[in-house]
């Protein structure tokens, strides 16, 4: 779970409550008075350091008088998915700004091997928000991104005792969805 920078900005902004009254909303065990001010600031600049809980999201909400589903954004990741980040990344690119609905339709149909775990990141963010009591019907791709993991490095032997590499690719895929504004 992510913290919608834009939104929390905007709605302290119309409040009229400063990064001081939302720093003392979110002090908790491990985040002190001093930290919690730049966590703020950092959360407001779009930065997610230190990492935003859940407990920080309904406690900013409270205090700035929203819901938490309307400043929370919902990430689910794959990581390790055997297959190339480029064949992967063909297929984010089809479901990137769609609703879920539509997302995993277009999934549940897609042919290429990296859809199925595309579709998992996809359902388990959908779930985490369905926890949030966020509207299922009015969820949409906010973020969908494919990035390089480590390859797995096999050897073939060749001819005069030498040996060629074989990388095996692999890739992080992550889903967020958020309710649409």
């Amino acid at each position: 779970m992510k913290i919608r920078s834009d939104k929390l900005k905007r709605l302290s902004e119309q409040t009229g409550i400063g990064t001081d009254e939302l720093a003392s909303s979110v002090e908790r065990t491990g985040l002190p008075a001093d930290k919690a001010g730049r966590a703020v600031r950092n959360w407001i600049a779009g930065r997610d350091h230190p990492r935003c809980k859940a407990k920080d999201i309904a406690n900013l909400s409270q205090t700035l008088g929203c819901e938490p589903r309307e400043l929370a954004c919902f990430s689910s990741e794959v990581r390790f998915h055997r297959g190339s980040n480029l064949k992967a990344k063909l297929i984010v690119d089809m479901i990137r700004g769609k609703t879920a609905e539509e997302a995993l339709n277009i999934l549940s149909f897609a042919p290429q091997r990296a859809a199925v775990h595309v579709r998992k990141a996809l359902a388990a963010a959908v779930a985490d928000a369905e926890l949030a009591d966020a509207d299922p019907g009015e969820l949409v791709i906010s973020e969908a991104t494919v990035n390089r993991a480590t390859p797995i490095k096999r050897f073939r032997p060749k001819d005069r005792g030498r040996a060629h590499a074989i990388l095996k690719r692999q890739s992080h895929i992550t889903v967020s969805v958020q309710e649409r504004d």
